[in-house]
């Protein structure tokens, strides 16, 4: 397991937390691969720490749809393949443009210093190189645009559809340099929004999640 080398032992306190967080960000970032198995008593040895946070750690990640549980092994990194990419691509398209450029509208003025925040706190992560933040506020900023449908499921749908794909891909983004123009997408989405034109901010949406997926589909550069 030495592409397990990198990480850095945890400090005792809440070491649940600490454990959820390093293992999200070593999912995310491709240190720890996908399809491969990890045992609990293997990762709490790299962190410093007991099996047991590490255990109590994966059961969030499995419910996040980041790793499987392996019986008698441990937990596997799951994988995702170009046509499920695809096809969850396609589903956010069908719902997220259409529906965010419908209550635009509706969202109100006092709103907007809030998901401005949360656009620049997208644009923060990727300048740091922190793909966790990143990951963590970009979910924050699309959820937030679908809550002003009032349409639970919708919420639940895309909420899924996101913890299926965990935004695959960032860290080749990241080292080509384009993680950043994606960022600054949001704050153009809600210049959109703000000036009420709702025809801009399905076209912008729609790239926005097209352009994601292209960027994924190419993680040597030579996307057109």
């Amino acid at each position: 397991m030495s592409n397990l080398r990198t990480i850095q032992p945890l400090e005792k306190s809440s070491l649940r937390e600490r454990a959820s967080h390093a293992l999200r960000a070593a999912i995310v970032s491709g240190e720890l691969e996908p399809g491969m198995v990890y045992s609990a008593p293997a990762l709490g040895a790299k962190f410093g720490v007991s099996a047991t946070p590490v255990r109590e750690a994966m059961l969030d990640l499995v419910r996040e749809n980041l790793v499987e549980t392996v019986p008698n092994k441990g937990y596997r990194v799951t994988t995702m393949d170009e046509r499920d990419l695809d096809d969850i691509t396609e589903l956010r398209l069908l719902v997220e443009p259409p529906l965010v450029a419908r209550v635009s509208p509706s969202i109100p003025a006092g709103d907007f210093p809030w998901l401005r925040q949360l656009a620049q706190a997208i644009v923060d992560g990727a300048l740091a190189g922190d793909l966790v933040e990143y990951t963590h506020t970009d979910r924050e900023f699309h959820l937030a645009l679908l809550e002003y449908a009032g349409n639970r499921r919708v919420t639940s749908l895309v909420t899924d559809l996101r913890a299926h794909t965990r935004l695959y891909g960032l860290a080749s983004m990241l080292e080509r340099g384009e993680l950043e123009g994606a960022a600054r997408e949001h704050h153009a989405i809600l210049d959109a929004i703000e000036a009420g034109d709702e025809a801009e901010v399905h076209q912008l949406m729609h790239a926005h999640i097209s352009q994601t997926r292209g960027r994924w589909a190419h993680p040597t550069g030579d996307a057109p």
